[in-house]
C-alpha cells in the first residue's frame, strides 16, 4: 500500500481544529507540535518527542491521526503500556472525531466486533498494549492485515523501549521486530516525557530500523514550574506514616501517595482511613473494574489520596491533581520525574515531597535483580522446558527450579523476547533457539542503576537543587539553573508542611502497624522430586492439616520488622527473644484466637540450628502464657538442608534432616490443635513437613506461627 501523504494547510486546518477540541477554543498549536505532524503526515516520518508531561505529546498523534484518516489513510496503531492510558485516549480520540478502540485483556468478549470493524475499516485508531502483540491470535488474525493497510504507527511511553530505560519491558522489544516489518515510508511516532540522552539516542537508532530516512527528534525543557519539590529526610518508618496522615489534612485538592511494594499500599492506606481520610490502595494486583473505579474516584476528587505502586503513572490523566508524596524512594531520579510529572498539569503549583526510607537500598536491589536474568535460573528453566514431552506450567517450573513465581514470570517474557520459548495455552514450551547470557549489556545496566542510586540518595538528602538533580538526570538542554522553589532552594518545604510528627502521631501509627495480622497460606500440593520418610513420592494435595498461620512481622513493615528482621536474619546472634516481641506475639495469638474452630492444646516448636534459643524461648513464653502443652516433637540431623532449589529437592532435603524425637509414636501427641513454633516462613516447605511429620503422630489440626514472613 502506497502512504498516504498530506499537504501542509491541509494539516494546519486539522491540527487547529482537533487541538480547540482536545484543549479548548483558546489553545494555541506549539512549534514542536506542528512540526512532528508535518514530518509524520507530509514527510512520511518516523520522529521521537522528548517532551514534559502536560506538553501535549498525545494531540501530535490525534492531529496526525485526523489528517491521514481524512486523507483516506489507514487506521492507526497506538501502542501504550496501560489501561489507564487507553480509556483516557479513547475519550480524547472522540473529543478530536475519532473512532478509537482498544484490544486488551479486559474486553476479551469484544475482540470479535472489534476485529470485524478493523477488517471493515470502520476503526480510526486501535490502542492496544505491547504484550498483546505477543499474543498467537493477535500475530495470525489481526496484525498481518492491519500492517499491510497501516496508517500511522505510535509508540507511546517510548523510554520502555530501551534497556536503559527506567521502565525498560521486554515486550517492547517486539516493536523493533514489528518496524522491519512495515513500510519504510510508514509514518511512526515516539513519545516520552522520560529520556535522557542514552535513552533518546536508543530508542532513535531503534526507529530507523527498516527506513531510508533518519529519524526526527524533537526535544524540548523539561522544567515543571508548577512543581514545588521537598524532601524530607531522617523519618523511621512510623514517622513517615504519622507525617502522611498529618499533611493530607494540611493539603488542598487530591493527589497520589507512592510507595514502593503493593504490601505497603494496602499497609498506610487501611492507616490513613483509620485516621480519617478518604484514600485507597492501588496496585497491578487488583482486578481492572477495580483499579478503573479507582482512578475515576480520584479524578472526580471523591477520594483525597490513591496509595499506589508505580501501577499508577504513565498515561493517567487528572490535569488538577495537586500533590504527589513518596513514602521510600524509586530508585531512578528519571522514575521519580515520571511520577511527581502526574501533578501540577493544570494548576499553578502542586506538591511533590519524598520521604525517603532506609530500607530503598534493600527495595532497590530485591527489584534490580528480579529484573535481571540469572543465568543459571536460565539454564535451569530451559532444561526443564527441553526435558517436558508438553508445556509446563508455571507451578511445575515453580518445582522443578526451586524458584519463586515473580522471578520465573519476569525471565520468562525476556526468554519469549529473545525466542528461547514460546507459551502455548497455559504452559511454556522450549524453542529450540539457544538462548545466551549477554553478560557485557547486563553489567552496563548494573552500572547504570548504580549511577542512578547514587544520584537518588543525593536527592533524598538534598545535596542540591532537587528540580535541577531531575533535570541533569534526564540531560535536559537547559537544565543548570536553580529552581528557587524547592525545599533546598528556599530552606522550608512548601504549603505548610514544615513539621515533624508528633509523638503521639507516632504512637498510634505505631498501634496500627503491631495490630495488623500477616497471615501465612499453607501450601496445597507437594512438589515433583518430593519423598517422604520411607523413600515413597509424596503426590498431589497435601492435605488439611496445615491451616492458615499467623507471623508476627512480615518483609519490612513498619510495626515489627525493626525488631524482628535483627532478630531472624541469617547470621544474627542467638538468644532469649525480647520481652517486647514476646509480648507482641501474645497479642497476635489473642487476636487469632477469636477465629480459631477448636482452641490448641500444645506448642511444638520446630528445632533449629542457628537460632535454638530463640525458638525454644518463644515456644516456652507462648505455652507458658496460654497454659499449654509442651512438647519436644520433632529433631534434627544432619547438615542443614540447602536453600535456592528446585522444591522438590527442598522437601526431600528438609524430610531427611527433620525427624520424629526419639520415644514419639502415633497417637503419643496430646490430643487437640498443635501450634507449630518457628522463627522464619520462607518457602513454606519446612513448616509443610514438620506439619506432616506431627500428622503422622496423630495430630488433626497444627497452626503454624512465626516471628517473621519473608517475602
Amino acid at each position: 500500500m502506497t502512504q498516504t501523504r498530506v499537504e501542509p494547510d491541509q494539516l494546519l486546518a486539522v491540527a487547529t481544529r482537533v487541538l480547540r477540541e482536545l484543549a479548548g477554543p483558546s489553545a494555541v498549536l506549539r512549534p514542536d507540535q506542528l512540526a512532528a505532524a508535518q514530518g509524520l503526515v507530509c514527510e512520511g516520518r518516523r520522529v521521537l518527542c522528548v517532551q514534559a508531561t502536560g506538553w501535549g505529546k498525545s494531540a501530535v498523534y490525534w492531529i496526525a491521526a485526523a489528517a491521514l484518516r481524512a486523507a483516506g489513510s489507514g487506521t492507526v496503531l497506538v501502542i501504550s503500556p496501560l489501561l489507564a492510558l487507553m480509556r483516557d485516549q479513547v475519550a480524547a480520540a472522540q473529543r478530536a472525531g475519532l473512532h478509537a478502540v482498544t484490544l486488551n485483556s479486559a474486553n476479551v468478549d469484544d475482540w470479535g466486533v472489534i476485529e470485524k470493524q478493523l477488517a471493515d475499516d470502520e476503526v480510526d485508531v486501535l490502542l492496544t498494549s505491547p504484550e498483546r502483540l505477543a499474543s498467537a491470535r493477535f500475530a495470525e488474525s489481526v496484525l498481518p492485515n492491519l500492517l499491510e493497510r497501516l496508517g500511522m504507527l505510535v509508540i507511546d511511553e517510548a523510554h520502555c523501549v530501551s534497556d536503559w530505560g527506567f521502565d525498560f519491558r521486554p515486550d517492547y522489544q517486539r516493536l523493533t521486530r514489528l518496524l522491519t516489518n512495515t513500510r519504510p515510508d510508514l509514518p511512526v511516532l515516539a513519545t516520552t516525557a522520560t529520556a535522557n540522552d542514552r535513552v533518546t539516542r536508543d530508542v532513535a537508532d531503534q526507529l530507523a530500523v527498516g527506513s531510508t530516512v533518519a529519524p526526527l527528534v524533537l526535544r524540548g525543557t523539561l522544567a515543571r514550574s508548577s512543581l514545588q519539590l521537598g524532601v524530607v529526610p531522617g523519618l523511621s518508618a512510623l514517622q513517615r506514616y504519622a507525617w502522611v496522615a498529618a499533611a493530607l489534612d494540611t493539603l488542598d485538592g487530591s493527589g497520589i501517595v507512592y510507595v514502593l511494594t503493593v504490601a505497603d499500599t494496602v499497609r498506610l492506606a487501611d492507616f490513613l482511613t483509620s485516621r480519617g481520610h478518604a484514600v485507597a490502595a492501588y496496585s497491578g494486583q487488583l482486578e481492572t473494574d477495580e483499579r478503573e473505579r479507582i482512578e475515576d474516584q480520584l479524578r472526580r476528587n471523591e477520594i483525597k489520596a490513591v496509595i499506589s505502586t508505580s501501577a499508577l503513572g504513565m498515561g493517567y490523566d487528572k490535569p488538577d491533581l495537586a500533590f504527589c508524596l513518596h513514602v521510600g524512594s524509586p530508585a531512578s531520579p528519571v522514575a521519580y520525574y515520571q511520577q511527581v510529572g502526574r501533578a501540577g498539569r493544570a494548576l499553578d503549583t502542586a506538591v511533590a515531597v519524598l520521604l525517603p526510607a532506609e530500607t530503598d537500598d534493600r527495595v532497590w536491589a530485591y527489584f534490580a535483580d528480579a529484573s535481571t536474568p540469572a543465568p543459571a535460573l536460565a539454564a535451569s528453566v530451559l532444561s526443564a522446558l527441553g526435558a517436558a514431552s508438553q508445556p509446563l506450567s508455571l507451578q511445575k517450573l515453580e518445582e522443578a527450579t526451586g524458584s519463586r513465581r515473580g522471578r520465573l514470570e519476569a525471565l520468562l517474557k525476556i526468554l519469549a523476547v529473545d525466542g528461547a520459548v514460546q507459551r502455548v495455552g497455559a504452559g511454556w514450551q522450549a524453542t529450540g533457539e539457544q538462548w545466551i547470557f549477554d553478560e557485557k549489556r547486563y553489567a552496563a545496566l548494573a552500572a547504570a542503576r548504580a549511577t542512578e542510586a547514587g544520584i537518588m540518595r543525593s536527592y533524598a538528602a538534598g545535596s542540591g537543587c532537587l528540580m535541577s538533580f531531575l533535570r541533569l538526570s534526564l540531560d535536559d538542554p537547559h537544565a543548570g539553573v536553580a529552581c528557587g522553589v524547592c525545599s533546598v532552594c528556599t530552606g522550608v518545604l512548601p504549603a505548610g508542611l514544615a513539621f515533624s510528627p508528633s509523638t503521639v502521631d507516632v504512637d498510634t501509627a505505631r498501634i496500627f502497624a503491631r495490630g495488623i495480622d500477616v497471615v501465612i497460606e499453607p501450601r496445597k500440593l507437594w512438589p515433583t522430586g518430593s519423598i517422604d520418610r520411607t523413600g515413597a513420592a509424596r503426590k498431589g494435595r497435601i492435605g488439611t492439616t496445615l491451616v492458615d498461620g499467623r507471623a508476627l512481622a512480615f518483609a519490612d513493615d513498619p510495626g515489627w520488622a525493626d525488631l524482628v528482621v535483627p532478630l531472624t536474619r541469617d547470621g544474627a546472634a542467638d538468644g532469649e527473644l525480647p520481652p517486647e516481641v514476646a509480648a507482641g506475639v501474645v497479642e497476635l495469638l489473642a487476636r487469632w484466637a477469636r477465629s480459631w474452630p477448636t482452641r490448641p492444646t500444645t506448642v511444638v516448636a520446630i528445632p533449629s540450628r542457628t537460632h535454638p534459643l530463640l525458638i525454644s524461648s518463644l515456644a516456652r513464653h507462648i505455652a507458658t502464657v496460654g497454659r499449654l502443652n509442651l512438647v519436644d516433637a520433632l529433631e534434627i540431623r544432619g547438615p542443614r538442608p540447602v536453600s535456592g532449589v528446585a522444591s522438590g529437592q527442598r522437601v526431600a532435603a528438609v524430610t531427611a534432616s527433620l525427624v520424629p524425637a526419639g520415644g514419639l509414636s502415633e497417637g503419643s501427641l496430646p490430643a487437640g490443635p498443635i501450634l507449630l513454633v518457628d522463627d522464619v516462613y520462607s518457602s513454606g516447605w519446612t513448616m509443610t513437613v514438620a506439619a506432616s511429620l506431627l500428622e503422622e503422630l496423630g495430630a488433626t489440626a497444627v497452626y503454624p506461627i512465626v516471628l517473621h514472613r519473608r517475602p
